[in-house]
């Protein structure tokens, strides 16, 4: 067993189902039916435990799971000590302070004093620290929107996605003090063998999120604008050109990066390509 990496993952919600999506996006693949809280992959040297998100860096720290993947915020809640390989990109959000949307609200102050339900004691605690506020903190660990409407705590300290939650309970929110994605975390005494197995995951997984990220164009441009062309879409290396049945005119291949695709696109209309052609990217190798 030991040439097998146990991974952690969250047994249910948006983060468990983006990390599995992104599992199968790397090529591997497993079984995972309903209410099964061990799978190993059927071609990949992994083994998947679907555990708590709250116990996931725990778990990790102690050597139980080689690897999980979690929310930052808990990562940061349970201040375990382990090693962060990676951001991932998904199941964003932010930690913020509300309050019943009738009171009103100029800064941060404003809780100096004051008591706050929350489910994250000490990412609270640290960042009212760092602004002089001194406030009763009240560790619950589920409901915590309904506090203040039951008289337990003045404001709330919790995950916002949308807002809705908040809204729907009259709360709205106030200061934003934390914000979280999902992260690879890893047991910081693995083996060389697994080591291995990690780099060989990582690979995977740059590959996917490269591809995410860019977009594969195909253009029609004339040979007199190339120069200009090349140099709005220089590719990994450079540009892919080949020469068209019509004289004078040439096809470019390349790859965008899909933060500055519209500018890009716009820019190249205006250069003189035509027939433009945008392709998703499955995997990016680079």
């Amino acid at each position: 067993m030991n040439s097998v990496l146990k991974i952690a993952v969250q047994k249910s919600g948006r983060l468990s189902d983006d990390s599995l999506s992104l599992v199968k996006e790397c090529g591997i693949k497993f079984y995972n039916g309903t209410g099964k809280l061990i799978s190993a992959s059927t071609n990949f040297p992994v083994e998947f435990l679907f555990l708590r998100d709250d116990d996931i860096p725990g778990y990790v720290a102690d050597g139980v799971a080689d690897l999980g993947i979690v929310g930052e915020n808990e990562m940061v809640e349970k201040a375990k000590d382990v090693a962060v390989l990676k951001k991932l990109g998904f199941s964003k959000c932010r930690l913020s302070l509300a309050i019943p949307r009738g009171v009103a609200y100029e800064d941060v102050s404003y809780f100096h004093g004051k008591s706050i339900a929350t489910s994250y004691p000490r990412i609270l605690q640290d960042y009212l620290e760092s602004h002089g506020i001194r406030a009763d903190i009240h560790e619950i660990s589920g409901s915590v929107e309904i506090a203040p409407s039951i008289g337990l705590a003045d404001g709330i300290c919790d995950i916002v996605s949308s807002g809705s939650t908040l809204m729907m309970n009259g709360l709205k929110e106030v200061e934003e003090i934390f914000k979280s994605e999902a992260v690879l975390i890893a047991n910081k005494n693995l083996s060389a063998e697994k080591l291995s197995i990690v780099d060989r995951l990582l690979f995977r997984i740059n590959a996917v999120q490269k591809g995410k990220s860019n977009k594969y164009v195909l253009l029609n441009a004339p040979n007199h604008a190339l120069e200009k062309i090349i140099a709005l879409i220089p590719g990994m290396r450079s540009p892919t050109i080949l020469p068209l049945a019509q004289p004078g005119w040439s096809s470019v291949h390349s790859v965008l990066s899909e933060d500055q695709f519209w500018e890009n696109i716009e820019e190249l209309r205006a250069a003189g390509a035509e027939g433009i052609l945008v392709v998703p990217i499955e995997k990016m190798v680079v």
